[in-house]
């Protein structure tokens, strides 16, 4: 059986128009306990590229810890917050998000997630912070790998993609490049958090805390309001696994708001593959290569390339094929 969230609600402006009235959309909730997850995950995918995650098993007592460690990190006076970082491109940062100009009303945490890389120095980053805080935040990089991996698989096995750990093993593996990334927005006017953007990895990860900031946009070019659920998980589809399906999930565009009642934090995994790893159609899905729409590529130099680009750009319009012909031609 589908089951199905509370509405998100449309609007129609670059920023909320509250003289618009607002229809509802429904997104896809996924219980990983159902027989039927691995179908509901894909037809999630392909529709929205974005889906609801229940029962996952991640313990509340560390998901509450967190939060109240990172909420505590993020009211220190901003001298010893400085201490944590810059972001070079690990530790603490602030309103700047990428390199090449695009700011927000946003202060985070960026980790690197491999505990066997030097960038992964989380005790320099909290060195300003009790250690129960690295302590959760090692803990919660392991189950947020385990449930990337889980729905990684659960994927691999609709599809018929041989073996089933194909997916799933480019985040298990030692050299994965996922990261862990903690972001603050104070509350204030309604202004924008982090603008516009597609997430390069496989899949992200996300948890918040109750409120309404986050956006996803449709298909058909609307935007639309996440309710909150700091119960539940929210899995959007990155730009390395629309590739590797040859265009049959879609890299879902995403937007936070600042709130103007609370302030938003949230904490988002990306699942990354190795740097060295090749990007392409899998062969299972897209048999003949002059069927692929994308060139193959790794993901060094995809992250390269779109850690270069601006924020809202579209990072995957310079690994794309340009086919022989198109229908609108036939």
């Amino acid at each position: 059986m589908v089951v199905l969230s509370q509405p998100l609600v449309t609007f129609d402006s670059h920023l909320v128009n509250p003289k618009y009235k607002p229809s509802p959309v429904l997104i896809p909730v996924i219980d990983l306990t159902d027989p039927y997850a691995k179908t509901l995950i894909v037809k999630a995918c392909e529709e929205f590229g974005f889906f609801k995650v229940v029962n996952h098993g991640v313990r509340t007592d560390l998901l509450t810890q967190l939060e109240q460690e990172a909420t505590k990190f993020f009211a220190l006076p901003q001298s010893l917050k400085d201490k944590s970082g810059p972001p070079d491109p690990f530790g603490y940062g602030s309103k700047r998000i990428g390199p090449n100009g695009d700011v927000g009303c946003v202060e985070y945490i960026l980790l690197n997630a491999n505990p066997l890389l030097p960038s992964h120095n989380t005790t320099a980053i909290f060195r300003q912070t009790p250690a129960n805080f690295r302590e959760a935040v090692e803990e919660y990089i392991e189950e947020m790998k385990g449930m990337a991996s889980k729905i990684l698989e659960m994927v691999a096995e609709e599809l018929k993609i041989e073996p089933k750990e194909k997916l799933s093993k480019l985040v298990k593996v030692k050299e994965s490049d996922s990261c862990l990334r903690m972001n603050h927005y104070p509350g204030k006017e309604q202004e924008i958090g982090f603008g516009e953007h597609t997430d390069p990895q496989l899949i992200s990860v996300l948890r918040s805390n109750e409120t309404d900031s986050l956006q996803i946009c449709l298909k058909d070019g609307s935007w639309v309001t996440v309710p909150p659920d700091h119960s539940s998980f929210f899995v959007n589809v990155g730009d390395t696994l629309q590739v590797m399906t040859n265009g049959r999930f879609k890299s879902v565009k995403h937007r936070v708001l600042t709130d103007t009642k609370r302030s938003r934090l949230s904490t988002i995994y990306f699942a990354g593959p190795p740097l060295t790893e090749k990007i392409a159609p899998l062969s299972c899905l897209a048999p003949n290569q002059e069927d692929w729409l994308y060139k193959e590529f790794t993901w060094s130099l995809y992250k390269s390339s779109a850690y270069k680009t601006k924020l809202g750009d579209y990072r995957l319009g310079l690994f794309e094929r340009q086919l022989p012909f198109s229908l609108s031609n036939v």
